[in-house]
């Protein structure tokens, strides 16, 4: 089978969970078909590194490309830019005429089976090309994301800023998820979403998966009550579960156990968030080239998400370690795990703070809830077996080979340009 994966924001180093999940994938699906990737590069990005993690891949094309911020000028222009059509600024700030021109050329070859459109704003580089499957690989309900963000915005003006916005990306994805062959979702709960938003779509679900034999519990290291959060901080989400945490939770466990520390792993934590974490006695690391030894001496591992989609590779990996894990609800979303068995769940402020008191005053309890998280993953989520399903579905729209094209995505987002 012929695969074109197309993947906006870059691939390598992995210091993201979507990155994470696509690099396992491809790694697989390139041991087993002819695989092409075409994704982008920005600072900090390496696309030597990746054609070394990729060896098997046919062909890496990365081009450089930086998706404007928000509060920069470019960006300022692709807000201007979107309210003038139906397009949301999150697909429009992610166009790039070299990555569209170089897909474009790839799929009038002839020679692809399957084009893989790797998260939603991948969809704005897609041009229209007969007779190629399209599959959408949604690792987030995103709409769902805006939606939770515009929530917890507390300026009225914002909010409604935020809620359109939420709109907008809504209306893009009922649009690509209609138009694709095939949607995967990444847990039953995203694939119930997107099939009630995109009622035709055809939407199958494949979890995540964890690589336990590089996630492993290690010995000697924990410090006693040593908190650990990992993740991408220039995310708004962890971002703003990292604030959330500073602010309403911390203070509450310290009044119970006064030395917790609090070590937040992740890269382009912001000013802001340092200032905050300076404030709180709390360790922010920025980059750093493994998670690992900072999880290790951890005593919990705590995920406060509020806002969010997908599910968390944060806590498979948390779980593969032998960690316990405080997490509330949004953190947990779509992860097969039992609360009390396998994670503890918690939502309120004072709920959480005396979840993460009560497990660091007992050890057996942390230890119980360690065991049953990596027998756990073991035992259903290695990368293998995730890759094998997704295999199997892109089999699938390249066997079927459907009347009508996928491709039809480009129309999703760029038929009012």
């Amino acid at each position: 089978m012929r695969i074109l994966w197309v993947k906006m924001g870059g691939l390598w180093p992995p210091t993201a969970g979507g990155r994470i999940r696509s690099l396992e994938t491809l790694s697989c699906l390139s041991r087993q078909h002819d695989v092409t990737v075409v994704t982008t590069h920005g600072p900090g990005d390496d696309p030597d590194g990746l054609r070394r993690r990729l060896p098997n891949c046919s062909h890496i094309v990365s081009v450089p490309f930086v998706a404007p911020r928000a509060g920069t000028v470019p960006f300022a222009r692709a807000l201007a830019a979107s309210w003038c059509t139906s397009d949301p600024v999150d697909l429009w700030k992610w166009r790039s005429a070299a990555v569209y021109d170089e897909v474009h050329t790839l799929l009038a070859r002839g020679d692809v089976d399957v084009c893989v459109a790797d998260f939603l704003v991948a969809v704005a580089n897609i041009p229209r090309a007969p007779r190629v499957p399209v599959v959408l690989f949604e690792h987030n309900v995103e709409h769902q994301i805006w939606r939770r963000i515009a929530g917890l915005e507390r300026r009225p003006w914002r909010r409604a800023l935020l809620e359109v916005e939420a709109w907008k990306v809504r209306q893009a994805e009922r649009r690509a998820c209609a138009a694709a062959d095939l949607v995967v979702a990444v847990s039953d709960d995203d694939r119930r979403r997107l099939q009630a938003l995109a009622p035709s779509s055809r939407c199958v679900a494949t979890p995540t998966g964890v690589d336990t034999t590089y996630f492993r519990p290690s010995t000697g290291r924990e410090m006693p009550n040593r908190l650990v959060f990992t993740g991408s901080m220039d995310w708004f989400p962890n971002e703003d579960a990292i604030q959330f945490f500073f602010d309403a939770i911390l203070p509450r466990i310290r009044a119970d156990v006064p030395g917790v520390t609090l070590s937040v792993v992740g890269r382009n934590p912001s000013a802001a968030l340092r200032a905050a974490a300076e404030r709180a006695g709390a360790l922010v690391t920025g980059t750093v080239d493994d998670i690992r030894p900072y999880v290790e001496e951890a005593a919990l591992y705590v995920v406060p998400l509020r806002a969010g989609g997908g599910t968390r590779l944060k806590i498979f990996e948390a779980l593969a370690m032998g960690k316990a894990v405080v997490s509330t609800s949004v953190g947990a979303e779509g992860l097969a795990v039992t609360p009390g068995r396998d994670v503890a769940i918690a939502d309120r402020p004072g709920e959480f703070a005396r979840t993460v008191v009560a497990l660091l005053r007992d050890p057996a309890k942390r230890l119980a809830l360690g065991t049953a998280g990596r027998l756990l993953v073991q035992r259903r989520y290695s990368w293998e077996q995730v890759s094998r399903e997704f295999d199997s579905y892109c089999e699938s729209v390249a066997r079927i080979r459907p009347a009508r094209s996928g491709t039809r995505l480009a129309l999703a987002t760029r038929q009012s340009s």
